[in-house]
């Protein structure tokens, strides 16, 4: 028996963990595994339209992109710009140099957020746009030195990843976990392909460990709000009930009540995402797609006037089949994270899950092509590193963010122009 066990374990550690054909479907598959812990929030939403069948199509679609791509043994073309390839780092440092500025404007305000989610969401929207460039550009130069680093010794590591950590902090100080997240997961997988191999039963502990960290800070953040401040106000619609359903609603409270804060925190995200997604589909059901809208946001939240974000519109979305209940699935005040699927899916159904993964799956494989051909210690490693993270963590967030879109846009860009030699980009 133990024998087995232990020829299994060597077996998966053979695998490739940040392979196209394993990372990506796993993280997805994962989430929403976790989300079927619902601790009786799946009753009190009363989600019954099932997720599955967006699921299944989104991994069919984001696997057929990966294996036609990964059998023509395709790559991204230099876009004829390869000529620019030697302003890459010079970019970089400029992208540092605004973020830095827009940072430190923050900071000079007061607006240190790590215990209270509210203050972020109250910040410049500028200075919040800008101020990510600086952890996009200071990840791109530190993953630099490392892949450039001859021989990385043991004190180097330590070097470098304090770079990471101090990084990490500053923005933990404004309550920004998602740079942290990609930071830490873009660095995780340069780890494994520019100095030692991570094991696949390592990297599940890892995610384990990381997981639960995340969700415990943000139950920590949440136990925290200032309750006076009407952004963290949890008061719920005024709407009359028969008497019937305002004593099932209360009966189902008491059940999800009953489960402590901290044990719902731990898979809360996932639980969320699922609500959501599920909500989502229903309301198509009823009142048909947005045909683009929510993705035309993305654009017209950066246009003069006042704009409604993609993901406050969601919020409207699935609180406009709740509210006659008596709850808000999200406070009207927040915006709602709709999962990839669940943003692909409001704006055109199955049709735009299909070709949404499809994508993915498509420049994923072009980006390993990319690092099978450059080498592992190329930039080539990086791009696929950090396009990779932000599309896994949009299987949560969507993929709403006209900053991240510009960043993954950059990175393919010239992860393109340098893709003739091996570490040109050095």
């Amino acid at each position: 028996m133990k024998t087995s066990i232990k020829q299994r374990v060597v077996r998966l550690n053979r695998m490739d963990t940040f392979s196209p054909y394993f990372f990506l479907p796993f993280i997805l598959l994962l989430y929403f595994f976790t989300s079927l812990f619902d601790f009786h929030r799946f009753e009190l939403f009363n989600v019954h339209t099932s997720i599955w069948p967006a699921v299944m199509i989104a991994m069919l679609s984001y696997y057929v992109g990966v294996y036609v791509v990964d059998k023509k043994g395709w790559t991204f073309p230099s876009f004829g710009l390869s000529f620019l390839r030697g302003y890459t780092i010079w970019t970089i440092w400029l992208l540092a140099l605004v973020g830095g500025v827009a940072y430190l404007t923050i900071m000079t305000d007061g607006n240190i957020g790590l215990a209270d989610e509210s203050f972020r969401l109250q910040l410049d929207p500028k200075l919040d746009f800008l101020s990510q460039l600086l952890w996009f550009a200071l990840l791109l130069l530190i993953s630099l030195r490392i892949i450039k680093e001859e021989k990385l010794t043991k004190w180097k590591l330590v070097i470098y990843a304090s770079y990471y950590g101090v990084i990490m902090l500053l923005f933990l100080l404004i309550g920004y976990q998602t740079p942290i997240i990609i930071m830490l997961f873009t660095g995780l997988i340069i780890f494994h392909y520019a100095v030692k191999r991570i094991k696949l039963v390592w990297f599940l502990a890892v995610l384990f460990v990381i997981g639960v960290f995340f969700s415990l800070f943000g139950f920590f953040r949440v136990v925290n709000e200032d309750k006076t401040q009407a952004i963290n106000s949890r008061e719920q619609p005024k709407v009359e009930l028969t008497e019937e359903k305002a004593e099932t609603l209360l009966t189902v409270e008491q059940k999800v009540n009953a489960v402590p804060k901290w044990l719902r925190s731990i898979n809360g995200e996932s639980v969320t995402g699922h609500i959501v997604l599920s909500k989502i589909m229903e309301y198509t059901k009823e009142e048909g797609y947005l045909n683009g809208e929510i993705h035309a946001g993305i654009i017209s939240t950066i246009l003069p006037g006042e704009q409604t974000s993609p993901r406050m519109r969601v919020t409207e979305v699935v609180n406009s089949l709740s509210v006659e209940e008596g709850k808000f699935i999200t406070r009207p005040t927040r915006t709602t994270t709709p999962t990839y699927i669940g943003q692909l899916f409001l704006d055109g159904g199955y049709l735009l899950v299909t070709l949404g993964f499809l994508f993915y799956g498509v420049v994923i494989s072009l980006l390993y092509n990319q690092v099978k051909r450059a080498g592992i210690r190329s930039y080539q490693s990086i791009a696929f590193a950090f396009v990779l993270t932000v599309f896994t963590v949009s299987m949560h967030t969507g993929l709403l963010d006209l900053i991240f879109l510009l960043m993954i846009g950059f990175v393919i860009l010239t992860a393109a122009m340098n893709n003739v030699k091996p570490n040109s980009a050095r």
